[in-house]
């Protein structure tokens, strides 16, 4: 699968699923991205028919169907509970889960801005799961195989809003906050029980080193709860969580900053760079 499947800026706005090759540096058309998710595996075992094109010529985005539900856990690693403001609340039984919406997924490369009301973005390293079946009601061996792939992930967040109230997803679904990697298939990357490294840096410093067997939720067991509720569709992503090392905790608290350049690192997936921008002043102009 060389570099992975990723999502194509079509001429018309749609989107098209592309193989990358290993360097990142070509990119061959594959299909359309609602053709790919009607039959993921089938679409992986096929050769791109459209030659490989330069990727500087083309825009990446995230190969993700308009409607699918991005589910996100949080405080998945040991550590991260230790480390954060819900230390003393223990491990829960059932992962806490909240869910961003497509619109806030991006690719590396592209720059995060920092909101106008937060001092900095945190940044927290995961691996994202493609669910690639449908899933109901089925056991943590079903859900497990039902993933197609998975993903470098970064849950960039804006802790201020995160922390007006008890629910999470303000601060979740930031502006181009979630850049993905291209997806690995999962044939290619294994079981994460078995402990794959996951490493963030900022501007080259090392400020998360984790591996997935560390995960306290694994991500057959939580697709399978997540489907005793609601039907998970393929191109539905599971967010599996970070481990410590995020910049709130720290003391003084450190957070990314316009001109700041993170990178999440995980073993078989590869590098997700991303840069970190000045807020653009959306609303400059509004009610003048």
């Amino acid at each position: 699968m060389n570099g992975g499947i990723v999502g194509i800026r079509e001429s018309d706005g749609s989107t098209a699923v592309g193989v990358q090759s290993a360097d990142g540096r070509s990119v061959a058309r594959l299909c359309g991205v609602e053709e790919f998710w009607a039959d993921p595996r089938g679409w992986l075992a096929t050769e791109p028919a459209a030659p490989p094109v330069d990727a500087r010529t083309v825009e990446l985005v995230p190969p993700v169907l308009p409607g699918a539900r991005v589910i996100c856990i949080g405080l998945n690693y040991l550590k991260h509970v230790a480390e954060g403001s819900y230390a003393d609340a223990g491990v829960p039984e059932h992962p806490t889960l909240f869910a961003r919406w497509p619109a806030s997924l991006s690719v590396g490369g592209v720059g995060v801005p920092v909101p106008a009301n937060e001092p900095g973005l945190d940044w927290e390293g995961e691996v994202a799961a493609w669910v690639g079946e449908t899933l109901v009601d089925v056991t943590p061996n079903e859900a497990l195989a039902g993933v197609v792939g998975y993903s470098t992930f970064n849950d960039l967040t804006s802790r201020v809003a995160q922390k007006l109230t008890s629910q999470w997803i303000l601060g979740k679904n930031g502006d181009k906050s979630g850049p993905l990697g291209p997806m690995v298939p999962a044939a290619e990357v294994g079981d994460l029980r078995d402990g794959l490294k996951v490493e963030t840096r900022v501007n080259g410093e090392v400020v998360q080193s984790g591996s997935t067997d560390e995960m306290v939720y694994t991500v057959g067991d939580t697709l399978a709860l997540i489907s005793q509720t609601l039907t998970l569709r393929p191109g539905d992503l599971l967010a599996t969580g970070t481990p410590s090392g995020v910049g709130y905790s720290r003391n003084p608290p450190w957070l990314l900053q316009p001109g700041d350049t993170v990178e999440v690192e995980v073993e078989r997936l590869g590098i997700l760079t991303t840069p970190v921008v000045a807020n653009d002043v959306r609303h400059a102009g509004v009610g003048a």
